[in-house]
This record gives C-alpha cells, structure tokens and sequence, in this order.
C-alpha cells in the first residue's frame, strides 16, 4: 500500500508546476523536498499513519486543482488595496525580494554609522 501512496504523491509533484520567480521559495520545491524525506526508502518506506498521510495527499490535490477557487469563485481578481495577482507575482519574486533586502541594508547601514560614531567634540568632553 506505501507503494500506491507513494507513486501518487510521485505524480503529484511531477503535476505540480515550478515557479522560477521564486527560487527555494515556491510551493512545487518544497513540495518535492518534503516528499522526498517522507519516501527515504521509496515505494519500501513504512507509513507509520496511513490516514494522515492520504488525507494530506487529499489536501495537496485540492490546492493543486484549485478545488476552492473553483467552488467560491471571486467577482474581482484584485484585493482591497487593488493590486492584482500578476502585481503580487512581481513583488513576491525573489530578485525583487534581494533588491527589498540590499535597500533595507543601506538604509541600516546608514543609521548604525550615523548614530554609532562619535563626534570629535564628545569625546574631548
């Protein structure tokens, strides 16, 4: 039976698409690094908790086949601040995410220096 849960979960993750935008961040990754510990052994590995692992393959397809964007669909595809889903897609890449990063860097960088050195006159006092 290990061997049909894991060949599903297998074809889950070949299903499952890769997201370069979000390099080491994306749902697909993840997804295969954690089926890949939990299948060390491939189709010999023991399942200690049959259940919970076919109800989390259950909860994966469902995200995957977009059950509940399907079931509740949205009037708009913005949120209440108006960004849209191709904007979010922008903003969460990961270049973008280290040019976020290298500016809070300066900015830091810049207070620590300013409020860290001491003035000439201080230290005569």
């Amino acid at each position: 039976m290990a061997a049909s849960r894991y060949r599903r979960f297998l074809r889950l993750c070949e299903e499952w698409p890769v997201e370069n935008s979000k390099w080491q961040r994306d749902l697909g990754s993840v997804l295969r690094q954690r089926v890949a510990q939990a299948f060390r052994e491939g189709e010999n590995t023991p399942i200690s908790d049959p259940e919970a692992c076919d109800q989390m393959y259950e909860s994966l397809v469902r995200i995957h086949t977009n059950y509940y964007k399907n079931k509740y669909p949205r009037l708009k595809d913005t949120t209440f601040t108006g960004v849209t889903l191709e904007d979010c897609r922008v903003i969460l890449a990961t270049d973008i995410l280290k040019q976020m990063e290298d500016m809070k860097k300066g900015t830091w960088k810049r207070l620590r220096e300013r409020f860290s050195a001491k003035k000439p006159e201080e230290d005569s006092k």
